[in-house]
């Protein structure tokens, strides 16, 4: 497993680095390739120590953002490292059910998990609208105006099909769409 950490608004020692790679190297028995973890420790208002770990490998992405309001970072990350397992079996289950058989390694038996069966997914309106040529500031003002939390448009900068989002911690963010070249 290839680990990138990044400390914002703090500094830590390497027994933090330590204790969240042995944490997140029980994850690494799911893949049959190499995985990337990047792992982003902060801290926030009043000491809440916050771990984010993004690990991608096999074609998926798994991605837990956790927060320990009493300063324990070494809970955030265990915390932030179960919500990923919790995903595997989420994702595990639906895409050994509903797409291919050979999604994930033999290597994980059914009982290692408590697969808990997810219902269907169930569309409950479905909405139609001509996606507009605008900038991305423009698009934002749209989003705003209409009390959304995200908006897709088509950017005038390079006709790509974009979105903007809020996001949770303040600030806007910006999807592009493109080739994966």
């Amino acid at each position: 497993m290839k680990f990138t950490f990044t400390c914002k608004k703090v500094a830590l020692n390497d027994s933090i680095k330590e204790y969240a790679e042995k944490k997140l190297m029980k994850l690494e028995r799911y893949f049959r390739e190499e995985v990337e973890a990047i792992v982003v420790f902060a801290v926030e208002k009043n000491h809440r120590c916050v771990a984010e770990i993004t690990i991608r490998g096999g074609g998926n992405m798994f991605r837990a953002e956790v927060e320990s309001p009493d300063g324990d970072m070494r809970g955030a990350i265990d915390n932030a490292v179960s919500a990923i397992e919790r995903q595997f079996r989420k994702n595990k289950s639906r895409l050994s059910k509903q797409l291919r058989h050979d999604a994930f390694p033999p290597a994980v038996e059914e009982d290692v998990f408590d697969v808990q069966e997810e219902k269907e997914f169930e569309i409950v309106k479905t909405k139609r609208f001509h996606v507009k040529p605008m900038s991305p500031e423009e698009a934002i003002l749209q989003m705003n105006l209409l009390h959304h939390d995200f908006f897709v448009f088509r950017n005038t900068n390079d006709n790509t099909l974009s979105i903007v989002y809020q996001r949770k911690h303040g600030g806007y963010g910006l999807i592009e769409t493109g080739d994966e070249n």
